[in-house]
């Protein structure tokens, strides 16, 4: 299964983008940094926009150099092609996503 990576800043943008139908199997947000942050994470529609409609996490508390993975195990969420997962982090610099997905 292909990766992809992502950094996050305090702007919600892209972490992932299906392209075509993809199920995603995994993924985890980790703060690298030596301080708490906390983050959004915001699974988008082709065309849309991040917003309270589309939060699967909101203000989640990641403490300074500790992971929170969001998709693991037997979960899927299945993507259809453009759309996206979003992310914003209260500070820049600090947190990275990873996303394993399979395309269908």
């Amino acid at each position: 299964m292909p990766i992809a990576t992502g950094n996050v800043t305090s702007t919600a943008a892209a972490v992932y983008t299906s392209s075509g139908n993809t199920a995603v199997t995994f993924l985890s947000i980790c703060n690298y940094s030596a301080a708490n942050v906390t983050a959004n994470v915001f699974v988008v529609p082709s065309a849309g926009t991040a917003g309270n409609l589309n939060t699967v996490l909101s203000a989640i508390l990641i403490e300074a150099n500790d992971t929170y993975q969001l998709y693991a195990g037997n979960e899927k969420l299945v993507l259809g092609n453009g759309d996206t997962i979003q992310a914003n982090a209260s500070a820049n610099s600090a947190v990275a996503t990873i996303t394993s997905y399979y395309s269908a």
